[in-house]
């Protein structure tokens, strides 16, 4: 890991010409989030906007404010419900009508205090306000190592996840562990669903990394997990640097995804965490690669990988097949009236395939329902 001595945080950069920026992971920087911001000269002038959900403000707010306050900064502040049902229009109009009150200008801040959720919604809301300011993301989940970086910020339509947004890049991502350790065990397990999915498909070695520390990454133990963090966000940065607007390459890292936001969806962003709706798509997405005669290895590691973690295999028997299907054609990765789909190759690596028979993604949808 690479160490910023004078932050004595861990340092990752997001390279994007211009659009730059750091990733600063370490413990308690929530109470430094003044001091950061000051170093990337965001103006103390225009009013800056923090926007956070019920759960992380009653844990979080007050210092984040505090810092910023210290440091000059004159701070307004919008609270959503928490919950995915908050990346709704509804509450992007509420967050705007607050910048609004707060008197934001062209060159005001938001701040991005929370999970992915908050992370997608102050993203858009940073993205649309006066067309575009400056923003900052300050993530408290596990999940949010993947979400919080790479610049996709968007809010839900009930019909499909994500499919009113933007590619807008934050000023920087500032991660302090220290506000995991206040995540209910189903979050930590969701979150880190995500880092398995960067070994999945792009790390054999970090993949086996998180097998071998699976009882030490949901038990929070920091250096274990301050690696695992900075392992994963680097994969996201490598991909995010070589293909910033899903061009090619970055859509491998939907891998789980076509049937995890499908999944999503007909639960009602609701009864599964996002984690857990992939975790149950990259099974699938290693059935398919079975069925379409890739490494027989694939499906059983998948399938070790994420009960390790104590994640879903399987699908709500509630689930109607037809929803689920429906679902997936309203998602963005349905195009030309195929399926596309990230299927592995091997550990570690995947293809993006544009060509897989809707028959065969609604006879896996049956599987997973049944738990084979």
């Amino acid at each position: 890991m690479q160490i910023n001595k004078q932050l004595q945080t861990a340092e990752l950069q997001v390279e994007l010409g211009e659009r730059s920026y750091p990733i600063w992971i370490g413990s308690g920087l929530v109470l430094r989030l003044g001091e950061l911001c000051q170093l990337k000269d965001l103006s103390t002038r225009s009013p800056m906007l923090i926007i956070t959900d019920e759960s992380v403000a009653a844990l979080h707010l007050e210092t984040a404010k505090q810092s910023l306050t210290e440091a000059g900064y004159n701070v307004a502040v919008h609270i959503v419900p928490s919950g995915e049902s908050s990346k709704s229009l509804a509450n992007l109009e509420a967050c705007i009508t607050t910048a609004l009150q707060a008197g934001l200008d062209r060159k005001s801040t938001v701040i991005a205090l929370g999970g992915g959720v908050v992370g997608d919604l102050a993203g858009f809301v940073a993205a649309s306000y006066m067309r575009g300011v400056r923003f900052v993301q300050v993530p408290t989940t596990i999940l949010a190592h993947d979400s919080s970086v790479g610049g996709k910020v968007a809010v839900n339509h009930p019909l499909a996840k994500n499919i009113i947004g933007a590619f807008y890049q934050p000023e920087m991502v500032v991660y302090d562990t220290s506000t995991l350790l206040t995540l209910p065990i189903r979050e930590v397990r969701a979150g880190l669903a995500e880092m398995l999915k960067h070994g999945l498909i792009w790390d054999r070695a970090f993949a086996d990394w998180c097998l071998e520390h699976a009882s030490d990454l949901l038990s929070l133990k920091e250096d274990v997990l301050q690696y695992g963090l900075y392992t994963g966000c680097s994969v996201k940065a490598q991909v995010v640097s070589k293909d910033e607007r899903e061009q090619d390459l970055r859509a491998i890292l939907n891998l789980g995804h076509t049937i995890g936001h499908a999944l999503e969806a007909v639960g009602h962003y609701g009864e599964l965490l996002h984690g857990e709706a992939i975790s149950i798509g990259m099974i699938g997405s290693a059935m398919l690669a079975e069925r379409l005669g890739e490494d027989p290895e694939i499906l059983p590691y998948t399938r070790r990988l994420i009960e390790a973690f104590g994640l879903p295999t399987q699908i709500p028997a509630s689930y109607e097949t037809d929803d689920i299907m429906s679902a997936m054609m309203h998602d963005k990765k349905f195009s030309e009236g195929e399926m596309v789909f990230v299927v592995p190759t091997a550990i570690g690596k995947v293809d993006i395939r544009r060509d897989v028979p809707v028959r065969l993604v609604r006879e896996i949808v049956e599987l997973l329902k049944r738990g084979e």
